[in-house]
């Protein structure tokens, strides 16, 4: 089974770096029903951290964003992979892009179980259509 590589729109929020502050973000938009594809929150800089959210909805999730106070910045595009787990899945991504000179900004993978994996990938604005094309995304 071939991996599965589709573009997702995402937007992002920076909240302050302290215990608490992404859940109250994440509680806003669960009461909402807003359902995430995928979710990711790291540290930024100043104190900050980013939170970047991929909606299955892109309406509600604004609606619901919007209510809640939370400030974003998007859409930006960036890639939602989905394949059989075997040894090796990712670095054929990467291989791939780093051959046609696509440099990865970012990429969190993890395994889903029953032999099944998830990632997303980041690449700069000015290379998703080039990387959409060699990676065969939809």
């Amino acid at each position: 089974m071939a991996d599965v590589v589709k573009r997702i729109e995402y937007y992002y929020t920076t909240v302050p770096a302290r215990a608490g502050a992404g859940a109250k973000v994440l509680n806003a938009l669960k009461a909402a029903h807003v359902n995430l594809l995928a979710f990711s929150g790291f540290p930024g800089s100043a104190g900050r951290a980013q939170l970047d959210f991929f909606p299955s909805n892109q309406r509600a999730f604004l609606a619901a964003a919007r209510k809640a106070g939370i400030k974003l910045v998007g859409p930006k595009t960036a890639f939602l992979i989905q394949g059989q787990d075997r040894a090796g899945a990712i670095a054929n991504i990467a291989d791939k892009l780093g051959k046609a000179h696509i440099a990865i900004t970012a990429l969190d993978a993890v395994t889903a179980g029953r032999r099944r994996y998830g990632a997303i990938l980041w690449v700069k604005q000015r290379n998703v259509a080039q990387a959409a094309k060699i990676l065969r995304a939809s």
